[in-house]
């Protein structure tokens, strides 16, 4: 006889997902969809960087707020000031305010010498003054004429570093060519955190797209952490710029969520 045994993780959206739709569009769409709930990706759209509206919408929608991605992109370097620290700082002051229990963080640029040089011992010092996690991403390198460039510092990789939580992001395992499988397997209880999309691992293009549609392993690294009890969050954090009307990007988010379910449960056999 067999059963399947659901693990108390959440699958969230990531807000991203919905571009060139707006923060609250994404609100909508992941109560009407089923999501459990949503990560903020803080960015220029400035309902994602203003907690009392985002506080509102979560409430409208009565949609919690599971992460906070902190603004670290190249097109977010005026977001929240320019000094990195203060804007983690703000980032765990929204997480702690909207309930959130991860703050995601990428690695420094290389060209953030001051930040860089003090990340790890950094991020250990803000872990001491708060319950929400701080889960560094792994990024991925960059290429051309055969030459490789790595424009982050300590590195694109944070599994070998001395961060207690780890954010996997599938489409970046895709573009570094990386074993995802063996880094989720490296990790154990240091992956706290997972953006589940996917990619075929096109030179320098961070694809992100639905789960099933790319060459990495999605569905059984979800099997993996769903047998393994995994209490983070999976966050679908795909690419639908590209659809043509709003039903499309609706079936798209609701394709990977179903992917999500299908995967992050764990089929037991009981005698």
């Amino acid at each position: 006889m067999s059963d399947i045994r659901v693990p108390s993780g959440k699958v969230a959206l990531s807000t991203a997902s919905v571009y060139p739709e707006r923060t609250p569009d994404a609100f909508e769409l992941a109560a009407r969809l089923g999501y459990d709930g949503v990560e903020i990706m803080v960015g220029q759209d400035p309902v994602s960087q203003d907690i009392e509206v985002l506080e509102r919408l979560r409430d409208h929608y009565e949609i919690p707020i599971l992460a906070v991605h902190a603004p670290c992109l190249l097109v977010t370097q005026r977001v929240w000031g320019r000094d990195p620290w203060l804007k983690l700082r703000r980032a765990r002051e929204a997480a702690e305010r909207l309930g959130a229990q991860t703050v995601v963080v990428h690695p420094p640029f290389r060209w953030q010498r001051d930040y860089a040089r003090d990340f790890e011992k950094g991020l250990a010092r803000m872990r001491e003054e708060t319950d929400v996690v701080f889960a560094v991403e792994n990024m991925f390198p960059l290429r051309a004429r055969g030459n490789e460039v790595v424009p982050y510092a300590p590195d694109w990789n944070p599994i070998d570093f001395d961060f207690p939580q780890v954010t996997l992001d599938l489409s970046h395992t895709a573009v570094s060519g990386s074993d995802a499988m063996e880094m989720a397997t490296k990790l154990g209880d240091r992956l706290a955190h997972l953006h589940l999309a996917d990619g075929v691992g096109t030179t320098n293009k961070d694809e992100h797209l639905v789960p099933g549609r790319g060459t990495q392993p999605c569905g059984p690294i979800l099997e993996r952490l769903a047998g393994n009890g995994y209490q983070g969050l999976v966050v679908l954090e795909i690419n639908t710029r590209k659809a043509t009307s709003r039903s499309e990007r609706i079936e798209d988010l609701t394709e990977a969520l179903a992917f999500a379910r299908l995967h992050f449960a764990a089929s037991s056999t009981a005698s």
